[in-house]
């Protein structure tokens, strides 16, 4: 038993092999719910979640936060273009068999979110609800560019001040509220130091490598059948970050008319992606879990 906010390392292996890794919050009192399975994005991990997690645990749902292959504590892949939505999206489907979890409400954040379109195609029925967290079934060129110009770049970091700046240079215009704790909070989420002290990104370089292979390609995915799939007849909340590069104006209300039912929220001051602690933010994904019950 966990206290609250809390989690216990779960570990897990993936279909071909991996050893992968979640945070898993155990619910507070009351009945059972269907649990969230929360999968951060591109260069990411599990920590991402760190804030909201726990509220959701203590609202009576059992939370696993997943480090995707490749990130966090979860093995790197020997084969980088395994680093793929539908991959991804088999690996928490492994997850869910190993833990017992026929259905769960999926919170995917950026690239989780289109993993979370991927599962809808692959095994539509053990989704219970979804929350896309700024990402849609096509993404805005620029937002996309922007992230593949520094996910897998090398970088030299001298100690964690460093690491602040690295943060701040990629992420500073989504967050331009951040002071230099907010900052520093950030660094630690994202970078590693190991035993002999060295700081690293907490992901394996190779986490681009199909995005490189895909060019051009990579720039435009069309995966609008999936989103589909997915918010027909299920419960689905869009939440966007008001100066989002990822998922423009238009994408999203594009989305909105597809599936007319589906709920959204536009947080206000914050581009992509929301890190789902503002206040905005909180609201919107407890008034649509409540919806659930």
């Amino acid at each position: 038993m966990t206290a609250p906010g809390n989690f216990a390392d779960r570990r897990w292996t993936s279909p071909d092999g991996l050893g992968l890794h979640a945070r898993d919050y155990a619910p507070g009192p009351g009945a059972a719910k269907p649990p969230v399975i929360a999968i951060h994005g591109l260069t990411r991990n599990s920590a991402d979640f760190g804030a909201v997690a726990p509220l959701l645990a203590q609202s009576g749902r059992r939370v696993l936060a997943v480090d995707v292959r490749g990130r966090g504590l979860s093995d790197r892949a020997p084969d980088p273009m395994t680093y793929t939505p539908d991959v991804y999206a088999r690996d928490v489907l492994a997850l869910m068999d190993q833990a017992g979890i026929e259905r769960a409400v999926l919170l995917g954040t950026s690239m989780g979110g289109l993993i979370t379109m991927a599962l809808a195609a692959i095994r539509p029925r053990a989704i219970a609800a979804a929350i896309l967290n700024d990402v849609g079934p096509e993404v805005a060129a620029e937002g996309l560019a922007r992230i593949a110009a520094y996910a897998g770049q090398p970088v030299e970091i001298g100690d964690w001040s460093d690491a602040a700046a690295y943060v701040q240079r990629t992420n500073g215009a989504a967050f331009p509220h951040y002071g230099p704790a907010d900052w520093d909070a950030f660094a630690r989420r994202v970078f590693r130091q190991q035993p002999d002290g060295e700081i690293v990104l907490d992901y394996d370089p190779d986490i681009s490598a199909p995005i490189r292979a895909a060019g051009a390609k990579a720039l435009v995915p069309n995966l609008w059948p999936w989103f589909r799939r997915l918010a027909k007849k299920r419960p689905t909340l869009l939440i966007r970050g008001a100066t989002s590069d990822l998922l423009s104006p238009a994408i999203a209300e594009k989305m909105r008319k597809a599936a007319p039912d589906m709920a959204f929220a536009e947080i206000p001051g914050v581009g992509h992606a929301p890190m789902l602690d503002e206040p905005e933010a909180k609201a919107a994904i407890f008034e649509f879990l409540a919806g659930l019950d």
